[in-house]
């Protein structure tokens, strides 16, 4: 389950402080961008009942995160309609934008 309050939405509040509002799809090469700057996030970790993302996954992104691979030309695909608003404090719509992918 996604989501900083892991309700399968990317909404945010007074306890996130990472901001996880982007709602991106993961890919390979993201994964090993995220495992590069240490955060492993295809890694299972049982005792948090993570099982680890595999590329195709979507999850809820911190937006300062999102933001540092899209600068490095390692940005996922972002579900616009399911990114909260509240990621524009840290990332232009039109970045957003150029990263966007139909949901089907």
């Amino acid at each position: 389950m996604t989501g900083f309050y892991r309700n399968g939405c990317c909404d945010t509040g007074s306890g996130d402080m990472g901001v996880h509002t982007v709602c991106v799809q993961v890919t390979e090469e993201f994964l090993e961008f995220s495992k590069r700057r240490g955060n492993d996030l295809s890694t299972p970790i049982p005792q948090y009942s993570f099982p680890g993302l595999t590329p195709g996954d979507r999850w809820c992104l911190c937006a300062v995160r999102w933001k540092e691979a899209f600068e490095s030309g390692n940005a996922p695909g972002v579900v616009l309609e399911a990114t909260h608003i509240a990621t524009l404090e840290f990332v232009s719509l039109e970045e957003l934008q150029q990263h966007a992918i139909t949901v089907e």
